[in-house]
């Protein structure tokens, strides 16, 4: 049961925040495991967010998603932070601890990491990867994805001294390198994940020639209803494998819901729920 009077409320935050697909993932999840609580999207005005974030804890909310462009604000006003948000620069999960502080996680990593690992069954031990974008999102899943011990982690940005800003912050975790678009090293990428903004406003990304083989795994963080501009710019290069954020976003949410409630939702059958909606 997912809905009615005396639900636990959870929310997410955004600006904008009508296209999110979290409520109805959520309810998909509390549906499936029987639990009682309430979730809907608020829209946030810009200068608003710590007062919408007071408010709705103070009326008896119990957890927050955080999307776009509010990530790095829910980190200033985490009075507790996990290891994971710390590393990530950036908080999508809020929950009152047991101390009644605002305690600020980030699930984004942990989602990347499961849809490429248990959705789509890569082993990224001992693989070559290659990072575009060096924002927030590229930021938050940097520590995730270098825990799977690859043999070189590459970030490639518009501008390189943000890429090996990146490099610098993450190097005690694993072998990172880092260059400007135009100068990515002429290496076999086993997976190429796209974080940039430029998703957003379905534009890719100019690479060199030959970065994005036949056997390249192409991930965009962005998800829509039908390919990505980033995926059909991969399939253009001559990619055979390229994958949408969809798995990440239900896996983020999976990993909010279970901080939450204490129980993990099954995610397969919820992507196969979405992916027909929206098929």
């Amino acid at each position: 049961m997912s809905e009615g009077s005396g639900a636990d409320r959870y929310a997410v935050m955004g600006n904008p925040i009508a296209h999110s697909k979290s409520p109805l993932i959520h309810r998909l999840f509390a549906a499936q495991t029987g639990e009682r609580l309430h979730y809907q999207a608020l829209l946030v005005a810009a200068d608003g967010f710590a007062a919408a974030v007071g408010e709705f804890f103070r009326h008896g909310g119990r957890g927050l998603n955080i999307t776009v462009p509010f990530k790095q604000q829910a980190r200033k006003i985490s009075a507790a932070l996990s290891e994971r948000a710390r590393r990530a620069g950036a908080v999508n999960t809020l929950m009152p601890d047991e101390n009644d502080r605002l305690f600020g996680d980030n699930t984004d990593g942990i989602g990347l990491i499961r849809d490429l690992t248990q959705n789509l069954h890569l082993d990224l031990e001992g693989k070559t990867v290659l990072l575009l974008g060096a924002g927030g999102a590229a930021r938050g899943v940097i520590a995730p994805l270098l825990a799977q011990r690859p043999a070189l982690l590459h970030i490639a940005n518009r501008t390189p001294f943000k890429a090996l800003d990146l490099a610098g912050s993450f190097g005690d975790l694993g072998r990172l390198s880092a260059s400007g678009l135009e100068d990515i090293p002429s290496l076999h990428y086993d997976l190429a994940i796209n974080a940039t903004a430029a998703g957003l406003d379905n534009e890719v990304p100019q690479l060199p020639q030959g970065t994005l083989a036949a056997e390249t795994r192409c991930y965009d963080m962005v998800y829509a209803d039908e390919a990505t501009a980033f995926m059909r710019y991969a399939q253009r290069c001559g990619s055979r494998h390229t994958f949408d954020g969809l798995g990440m976003l239900v896996e983020q949410a999976a990993e909010s819901f279970s901080l939450w409630r204490g129980v993990m939702p099954r995610t397969a059958e919820v992507i196969a729920a979405l992916r027909k909606n929206t098929g």
